[in-house]
Protein backbone atom coordinates (compact mmCIF):
# COMPACT_ATOMS: atom_id res chain seq x y z
CA UNK A 1 0.00 0.00 0.00
CA UNK A 2 1.46 3.16 -0.81
CA UNK A 3 1.71 6.38 1.11
CA UNK A 4 -1.58 8.14 -0.63
CA UNK A 5 -3.91 4.70 -0.01
CA UNK A 6 -2.65 4.65 3.80
CA UNK A 7 -3.93 7.90 4.47
CA UNK A 8 -7.13 8.00 2.15
CA UNK A 9 -7.57 4.75 4.19
CA UNK A 10 -6.91 6.39 7.68
CA UNK A 11 -9.17 9.24 6.54
CA UNK A 12 -12.40 6.88 5.83
CA UNK A 13 -11.30 5.21 9.09
CA UNK A 14 -11.32 8.72 10.69
CA UNK A 15 -14.66 9.66 8.76
CA UNK A 16 -16.44 6.48 9.94
CA UNK A 17 -15.38 6.95 14.46
CA UNK A 18 -16.66 10.54 13.87
CA UNK A 19 -19.40 9.39 12.12
CA UNK A 20 -20.35 6.54 14.31
CA UNK A 21 -20.04 8.96 16.93
CA UNK A 22 -22.49 11.51 16.26
CA UNK A 23 -24.92 8.63 15.80
CA UNK A 24 -24.25 7.55 19.14
CA UNK A 25 -24.87 10.98 20.66
CA UNK A 26 -28.01 11.71 18.73
CA UNK A 27 -29.35 8.45 20.19
CA UNK A 28 -28.28 9.35 23.48
CA UNK A 29 -30.01 12.71 23.25
CA UNK A 30 -33.16 11.25 21.78
CA UNK A 31 -33.50 8.67 24.63
CA UNK A 32 -32.84 11.74 27.02
CA UNK A 33 -35.60 13.71 26.02
CA UNK A 34 -37.86 10.94 25.77
CA UNK A 35 -37.09 10.13 29.24
CA UNK A 36 -37.48 13.78 29.40
CA UNK A 37 -40.88 13.74 28.24
CA UNK A 38 -42.00 10.38 30.48
CA UNK A 39 -41.21 12.58 33.58
CA UNK A 40 -42.51 15.26 32.67
CA UNK A 41 -45.55 13.97 32.23
CA UNK A 42 -46.01 11.91 35.49
CA UNK A 43 -44.91 14.86 37.00
CA UNK A 44 -48.22 16.33 36.26
CA UNK A 45 -51.60 15.66 38.00
CA UNK A 46 -55.25 16.58 38.74
CA UNK A 47 -56.52 16.92 41.69
CA UNK A 48 -60.43 17.24 41.56
CA UNK A 49 -63.14 18.42 44.28
CA UNK A 50 -66.33 20.21 44.78
CA UNK A 51 -66.34 21.03 48.65
CA UNK A 52 -65.08 24.13 50.34
CA UNK A 53 -61.44 22.69 50.52
CA UNK A 54 -60.21 24.63 47.82
CA UNK A 55 -58.49 27.36 49.47
CA UNK A 56 -56.54 25.19 51.48
CA UNK A 57 -55.86 22.92 48.32
CA UNK A 58 -54.98 25.76 46.45
CA UNK A 59 -52.40 26.58 49.17
CA UNK A 60 -50.92 22.94 49.75
CA UNK A 61 -50.55 23.15 45.69
CA UNK A 62 -48.61 26.19 45.64
CA UNK A 63 -46.55 24.60 48.70
CA UNK A 64 -45.93 21.31 46.76
CA UNK A 65 -44.55 22.03 43.45
CA UNK A 66 -42.26 24.84 45.08
CA UNK A 67 -40.86 21.97 47.18
CA UNK A 68 -40.88 19.52 44.28
CA UNK A 69 -39.84 21.74 41.27
CA UNK A 70 -40.75 20.68 38.25
CA UNK A 71 -44.17 18.84 39.10
CA UNK A 72 -47.29 20.70 38.21
CA UNK A 73 -50.83 20.40 39.96
CA UNK A 74 -54.11 21.04 37.93
CA UNK A 75 -57.00 22.03 40.35
CA UNK A 76 -60.64 20.93 38.64
CA UNK A 77 -62.89 22.33 41.01
CA UNK A 78 -66.82 22.54 40.77
CA UNK A 79 -70.20 22.40 43.55
CA UNK A 80 -71.42 20.08 40.40
CA UNK A 81 -68.05 17.60 40.24
CA UNK A 82 -68.14 14.42 41.21
CA UNK A 83 -64.45 13.91 41.97
CA UNK A 84 -64.58 10.22 42.96
CA UNK A 85 -66.13 9.21 39.80
CA UNK A 86 -63.11 11.43 38.12
CA UNK A 87 -60.54 9.42 39.57
CA UNK A 88 -61.98 6.50 38.63
CA UNK A 89 -61.93 7.63 35.03
CA UNK A 90 -59.17 8.65 34.42
CA UNK A 91 -59.62 12.89 34.63
CA UNK A 92 -58.05 13.06 37.67
CA UNK A 93 -55.24 11.56 39.66
CA UNK A 94 -56.31 12.75 43.10
CA UNK A 95 -60.12 13.56 44.59
CA UNK A 96 -60.78 15.51 47.35
CA UNK A 97 -63.75 13.90 48.94
CA UNK A 98 -64.76 12.55 52.57
CA UNK A 99 -65.60 8.99 51.42
CA UNK A 100 -64.12 6.00 51.22
CA UNK A 101 -64.61 4.00 48.00
CA UNK A 102 -63.52 0.45 48.64
CA UNK A 103 -61.43 0.51 44.65
CA UNK A 104 -59.54 3.50 45.49
CA UNK A 105 -56.72 4.49 48.17
CA UNK A 106 -57.86 6.81 51.14
CA UNK A 107 -56.11 8.90 52.90
CA UNK A 108 -57.33 11.37 56.14
CA UNK A 109 -55.47 14.24 56.20
CA UNK A 110 -57.95 16.44 58.25
CA UNK A 111 -61.18 16.79 59.90
CA UNK A 112 -64.17 19.93 59.50
CA UNK A 113 -66.58 20.45 61.89
CA UNK A 114 -70.52 20.96 60.06
CA UNK A 115 -71.69 24.48 61.74
CA UNK A 116 -75.60 24.98 61.95
CA UNK A 117 -75.86 28.35 61.49
CA UNK A 118 -78.92 31.15 62.24
CA UNK A 119 -79.10 35.09 61.68
CA UNK A 120 -77.72 36.35 64.68
CA UNK A 121 -81.02 38.28 65.20
CA UNK A 122 -82.39 34.93 66.12
CA UNK A 123 -81.93 34.42 69.63
CA UNK A 124 -81.82 30.88 69.96
CA UNK A 125 -77.93 29.51 70.50
CA UNK A 126 -78.79 25.93 71.84
CA UNK A 127 -80.13 23.25 70.49
CA UNK A 128 -80.29 19.37 70.22
CA UNK A 129 -79.52 16.78 67.69
CA UNK A 130 -82.98 15.31 68.22
CA UNK A 131 -84.32 18.97 67.99
CA UNK A 132 -81.74 19.49 64.83
CA UNK A 133 -83.14 16.01 63.04
CA UNK A 134 -86.81 16.96 63.75
CA UNK A 135 -86.10 20.29 62.08
CA UNK A 136 -84.70 18.88 58.83
CA UNK A 137 -87.16 16.34 58.11
CA UNK A 138 -89.98 18.39 58.53
CA UNK A 139 -90.95 16.97 61.89
CA UNK A 140 -91.00 20.11 63.85
CA UNK A 141 -92.01 23.33 61.10
CA UNK A 142 -92.21 26.11 63.95
CA UNK A 143 -89.03 28.12 66.02
CA UNK A 144 -91.01 28.00 68.76
CA UNK A 145 -91.19 24.12 68.87
CA UNK A 146 -87.17 24.15 69.83
CA UNK A 147 -87.43 27.05 72.08
CA UNK A 148 -86.80 29.83 69.64
CA UNK A 149 -89.23 32.40 68.10
CA UNK A 150 -92.97 32.71 67.08
CA UNK A 151 -91.82 32.25 63.33
CA UNK A 152 -91.81 29.56 60.41
CA UNK A 153 -88.60 27.73 59.97
CA UNK A 154 -86.82 28.06 56.15
CA UNK A 155 -84.44 25.35 55.51
CA UNK A 156 -81.69 26.10 53.84
CA UNK A 157 -80.52 22.29 52.04
CA UNK A 158 -77.08 21.76 50.55
CA UNK A 159 -76.96 19.85 46.79
CA UNK A 160 -77.06 15.90 47.02
CA UNK A 161 -73.88 15.67 45.72
CA UNK A 162 -71.98 17.47 47.92
CA UNK A 163 -70.96 15.05 50.76
CA UNK A 164 -71.62 17.55 53.04
CA UNK A 165 -75.67 16.77 53.64
CA UNK A 166 -74.60 13.21 53.52
CA UNK A 167 -72.64 13.58 56.43
CA UNK A 168 -75.10 15.54 58.32
CA UNK A 169 -78.26 13.25 56.83
CA UNK A 170 -76.56 10.01 58.40
CA UNK A 171 -75.37 11.82 61.60
CA UNK A 172 -78.98 12.73 62.74
CA UNK A 173 -80.12 9.56 60.69
CA UNK A 174 -82.08 11.47 58.28
CA UNK A 175 -81.25 10.31 55.40
CA UNK A 176 -83.98 10.61 52.43
CA UNK A 177 -85.97 12.96 54.84
CA UNK A 178 -84.96 16.23 54.35
CA UNK A 179 -88.06 17.98 52.78
CA UNK A 180 -87.75 18.81 48.68
CA UNK A 181 -89.59 22.00 49.70
CA UNK A 182 -85.74 23.34 51.15
CA UNK A 183 -84.05 25.98 49.35
CA UNK A 184 -80.65 24.16 47.79
CA UNK A 185 -77.77 26.11 47.88
CA UNK A 186 -74.49 25.30 45.73
CA UNK A 187 -71.69 26.45 48.30
CA UNK A 188 -71.02 27.48 51.50
CA UNK A 189 -70.79 31.33 51.00
CA UNK A 190 -74.24 31.15 49.18
CA UNK A 191 -76.00 29.11 52.33
CA UNK A 192 -74.81 31.75 54.50
CA UNK A 193 -75.48 34.60 52.33
CA UNK A 194 -79.05 33.20 52.60
CA UNK A 195 -79.40 32.76 56.13
CA UNK A 196 -77.75 36.45 57.40
CA UNK A 197 -80.99 38.97 57.28
CA UNK A 198 -83.46 36.34 57.16
CA UNK A 199 -84.32 35.73 60.89
CA UNK A 200 -86.24 32.53 59.89
CA UNK A 201 -83.17 30.66 57.96
CA UNK A 202 -81.35 27.75 58.96
CA UNK A 203 -78.37 25.80 57.28
CA UNK A 204 -75.25 23.97 58.04
CA UNK A 205 -72.00 24.83 56.51
CA UNK A 206 -67.95 24.10 56.80
CA UNK A 207 -67.09 25.36 60.56
CA UNK A 208 -64.36 26.94 58.65
CA UNK A 209 -65.99 29.20 56.33
CA UNK A 210 -68.89 29.93 59.02
CA UNK A 211 -66.20 31.01 62.04
CA UNK A 212 -64.34 32.86 58.67
CA UNK A 213 -67.73 34.31 58.23
CA UNK A 214 -68.26 35.40 62.09
CA UNK A 215 -64.73 36.97 61.89
CA UNK A 216 -65.40 39.00 59.28
CA UNK A 217 -68.70 40.37 60.50
CA UNK A 218 -71.35 38.57 58.72
CA UNK A 219 -74.57 38.90 60.84
CA UNK A 220 -74.76 35.14 61.42
CA UNK A 221 -74.38 32.92 64.54
CA UNK A 222 -73.46 29.06 65.07
CA UNK A 223 -75.19 26.88 67.08
CA UNK A 224 -73.90 24.61 69.84
CA UNK A 225 -74.97 21.20 69.45
CA UNK A 226 -75.96 18.97 72.34
CA UNK A 227 -74.25 21.84 74.58
CA UNK A 228 -70.93 21.26 72.56
CA UNK A 229 -69.89 24.46 71.14
CA UNK A 230 -68.73 23.88 66.94
CA UNK A 231 -64.87 24.75 67.62
CA UNK A 232 -61.65 23.73 66.29
CA UNK A 233 -60.93 21.34 69.61
CA UNK A 234 -64.17 20.24 69.93
CA UNK A 235 -63.86 18.49 66.32
CA UNK A 236 -60.73 17.37 66.90
CA UNK A 237 -61.58 15.68 70.35
CA UNK A 238 -65.07 14.37 68.88
CA UNK A 239 -66.98 16.01 71.16
CA UNK A 240 -68.53 17.89 68.88
CA UNK A 241 -70.71 14.82 66.64
CA UNK A 242 -71.04 16.84 63.36
CA UNK A 243 -68.01 16.55 61.68
CA UNK A 244 -66.57 15.20 58.63
CA UNK A 245 -63.33 13.85 57.63
CA UNK A 246 -61.70 15.11 54.48
CA UNK A 247 -59.51 12.04 51.93
CA UNK A 248 -57.33 12.08 48.92
CA UNK A 249 -58.13 9.50 47.03
CA UNK A 250 -56.46 7.74 44.66
CA UNK A 251 -55.90 4.82 42.01
CA UNK A 252 -53.70 1.85 43.80
CA UNK A 253 -51.28 2.44 40.60
CA UNK A 254 -51.31 5.81 40.56
CA UNK A 255 -48.53 7.92 39.22
CA UNK A 256 -45.22 9.17 41.53
CA UNK A 257 -46.35 12.89 41.75
CA UNK A 258 -49.50 11.42 42.92
CA UNK A 259 -48.29 9.78 45.57
CA UNK A 260 -45.62 12.61 46.68
CA UNK A 261 -48.29 14.68 46.50
CA UNK A 262 -50.40 12.56 49.36
CA UNK A 263 -46.95 12.43 51.30
CA UNK A 264 -46.66 15.46 51.15
CA UNK A 265 -50.53 16.25 52.33
CA UNK A 266 -49.04 14.90 55.99
CA UNK A 267 -46.00 16.64 56.49
CA UNK A 268 -45.81 18.96 59.18
CA UNK A 269 -45.71 22.04 56.64
CA UNK A 270 -48.93 20.93 55.51
CA UNK A 271 -50.62 20.69 58.75
CA UNK A 272 -50.09 24.08 59.46
CA UNK A 273 -51.47 24.88 55.87
CA UNK A 274 -54.49 22.81 56.70
CA UNK A 275 -54.70 23.92 60.43
CA UNK A 276 -55.77 27.23 59.35
CA UNK A 277 -59.44 26.46 58.10
CA UNK A 278 -59.59 22.57 59.31
CA UNK A 279 -58.19 20.39 62.15
CA UNK A 280 -55.14 17.71 61.54
CA UNK A 281 -56.79 14.09 61.53
CA UNK A 282 -57.24 11.62 63.99
CA UNK A 283 -59.21 8.67 63.96
CA UNK A 284 -61.00 9.97 67.49
CA UNK A 285 -64.38 9.42 66.74
CA UNK A 286 -66.78 8.89 63.84
CA UNK A 287 -64.87 7.03 61.34
CA UNK A 288 -64.96 7.82 57.85
CA UNK A 289 -67.56 6.14 55.62
CA UNK A 290 -67.69 3.99 52.69
CA UNK A 291 -69.27 4.98 49.43
CA UNK A 292 -71.76 2.18 47.96
CA UNK A 293 -72.38 2.04 44.12
CA UNK A 294 -75.52 3.23 45.19
CA UNK A 295 -75.21 6.41 46.23
CA UNK A 296 -72.04 7.18 45.24
CA UNK A 297 -71.72 11.07 45.14
CA UNK A 298 -75.30 11.40 43.18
Amino acid sequence: MNIVEGRATDLKRGLWHRYAGMVIRLIVALAVLVWSADEALSAAITIAGNGPELRVVERLTRAFEKQHVGAVVEIRWDPSFQPTHMVKSGEADLAVTELIDPDLVATPIAWDGIAVVVDFANPLREITSLQLAAMFSGVVTQWSDVGGIDARIELIDRPSNQLIRGTFETILEIVGKIPPSAHVSRSDQRAISSVAGNGSAVTYVSLGVALDAVTYGVGVALLNVDQIEPAKQTVSDGRYRLRRPILLLRKHESNSTAASFVDFALSNEAKDIIEEMFVSYTGVGNAPRTVHSSRSEK
